[in-house]
């Protein structure tokens, strides 16, 4: 049936009011967020040689390692001028990548990590996917980052391959992708490979109380992650809530899950 052009302009209006409401949002929950203080040392040192590994599982509250789980965040960004629609899907693959290097205490580690899947789109075109190595420590219940393959995408082809790493090549190490237990102020490396990828997070907030499109969510936390390659470049908020983990990066936010 065809639609009248007034249904297609209130439908747009709504859609118009949904994303400002999200943009506010997004504001307001970013203002809460602390500045960091990058001068200040940030853990590289996390004894893995006395993790034992598992691939899956909810133990870590704030970052559920399930197979079979989507996350979509939507939002805008201005680049240059130009508002450029985001896209994100997150998908906990089935899929397992195995891991060996060896820890600096000298111990070799070898594990099978699992494969979580970020593909990012603008404006409805495929930019890039990034398959990341995680697993979840045991005895602390840090999700743990052992590297990942990135490829990036321009006009359906791909172009590179831009900040690969694993644990083991090139000196590289694991980092803490999110923590077991969120400490107030904890400053972790989340990628330790020298000259290639050095993410690093503070945690920044906590007792969040966030509304999305994929709904309300209470008791959230704030992380503040930045690059230490380009140490002059502000963090990036990013926001988790319990059992159901990212909900906000930067301009975008939650809006469905699985």
């Amino acid at each position: 049936m065809k639609k009248s052009n007034r249904s297609i302009r209130c439908r747009q209006c709504r859609q118009c009011r949904q994303d400002c409401k999200a943009a506010l949002l997004i504001a307001a929950v970013v203002a809460l967020l602390p500045m960091p203080v990058w001068g200040q040392e940030f853990t590289t040192d996390f004894q893995v040689q006395d993790c034992t590994w598992k691939h899956r599982g909810g133990q870590n509250l704030f970052f559920p390692l399930k197979p079979g789980r989507q996350s979509v965040l939507e939002g805008e960004e201005d680049d240059d001028g130009e508002i450029v629609a985001i896209r994100v899907e997150i998908n906990t693959l089935r899929e397992k990548q195995r891991i060996r290097f060896e820890a600096p205490s000298g111990d070799l580690v070898s594990l099978r990590a699992r494969v979580w899947e970020e593909r990012e789109f603008e404006d409805g075109e495929l930019i890039e996917v990034s398959r990341n190595f995680v697993a979840i420590c045991r005895e602390t219940g840090d999700i743990f980052y052992f590297g990942e393959d990135v490829e990036v995408y321009e006009d359906g082809e791909l172009v590179g391959n831009p900040g690969e790493w694993r644990a083991g090549v090139d000196g590289a190490q694991p980092g803490i992708l999110f923590p077991g237990r969120f400490l107030l102020g904890s400053r972790y490396m989340q990628e330790i490979a020298p000259g290639v990828a050095l993410d690093r997070a503070e945690n920044v907030a906590m007792g969040l109380d966030v509304p999305t499109p994929a709904g309300n969510f209470s008791g959230c936390v704030g992380v503040l992650d930045s690059n230490a390659l380009e140490p002059d470049e502000p963090g990036d908020p990013k926001v988790y809530c319990p059992k159901v983990g990212l909900v906000m990066d930067e301009e975008i936010v939650l809006i469905e899950r699985n």
